[in-house]
């Protein structure tokens, strides 16, 4: 018996870090909004322990990969004693802000799940996955959703009106970002470090309520300040797109990648152009529509 299945990505709508925790983590809220932009995953039975294979060289495949710490957390908590061999196809790219791999991790216990039989509830997939990381709970559900305590306590939302039918572009420039190095630069962005309560609120509200024009100025990241101090590249990119008629533009996660939200694939298209024409084509890009 095969299984794949679809490893889709996100982008955060808002991403408001309110605080450092005793426990070291930062309190947060955030509003995620997946993509139809995928990677790909194949199960089968078979074999003895956890045999993984990737599409991406530079990815490992042993107990540092999420798929693999995945899929041993699953074999653990299920009992099973069979061996699975995983391969992974990596469209999208690492290091990006967009969730990959905590999306991999979470549809290898949904794929996992599957494959033996559901011998896991939700409630106990979910409590897995917030073991592996504050990201991997939103990727066991489909929509959007408000995100809080570190990022794993998920509320899932109704699609949002005013996105229906919006393009997203998303550029990942040829560099990436480590998400713990971006935490670890908000002690020296006091302003990134402490912000305002129910701005994730006010987001939701106004995209359920307005049109995306009257929403723009809603889209929040906080790790953008520390970000762009060392990076001024991703500043530049991020008001290009605005001058250019993006309905709002903002990083996603702790980057690299920014993402510009368009009312029409022509539109997101156009915006496509000008940013391989200002920062060359070695840049990643994609579009997807909501």
């Amino acid at each position: 018996m095969t299984i794949e299945l679809n490893s889709p990505c996100k982008v955060n709508l808002l991403l408001n870090i309110l605080g450092r925790r005793a426990d070291g983590f930062h309190e947060l809220e955030t509003v995620i909004q997946p993509l139809p932009l995928h990677d790909g995953l194949r199960f089968q039975r078979g074999g003895s322990g956890i045999a993984l294979t990737c599409s991406e060289p530079a990815l490992p495949v042993d107990g540092s990969n999420l798929v693999h710490r995945a899929a041993s957390a699953f074999r653990e908590a299920a009992r099973v004693r069979d061996g699975v061999r995983i391969r992974l196809d990596k469209r999208l790219p690492m290091a990006a802000g967009l969730g990959g791999g905590s999306a991999n991790a979470a549809v290898t216990l949904l794929g996992l799940n599957q494959l033996f039989g559901h011998p896991l509830s939700g409630v106990q997939l979910n409590d897995l996955a917030a073991t592996l990381g504050s990201d991997v709970p939103f990727f066991l559900q489909r929509g959007p959703a408000l995100g809080t305590g570190r990022g794993e306590r998920i509320q899932p939302l109704e699609p949002f009106e005013s996105l229906r039918g919006c393009a997203v572009l998303l550029v990942r420039p040829r560099f990436g970002i480590s998400t713990p190095w971006a935490y670890g630069q908000l002690a020296e962005h006091p302003e990134s470090l402490k912000g305002r309560p129910g701005r994730a609120t006010d987001l939701i509200q106004r995209l359920r309520s307005g049109g995306l024009s009257a929403t723009g100025s809603a889209f929040f990241n906080s790790f953008e300040a520390p970000v762009f101090h060392k990076y001024p590249v991703l500043a530049v990119l991020k008001e290009a797109l605005l001058e250019h008629g993006a309905a709002a533009a903002l990083m996603s996660g702790s980057g690299s990648t920014t993402f510009a939200l368009a009312g029409s694939l022509a539109s997101a298209e156009s915006l496509r152009e000008m940013v391989l024409a200002r920062l060359g084509a070695t840049n990643w890009t994609a579009i997807a529509v909501l």
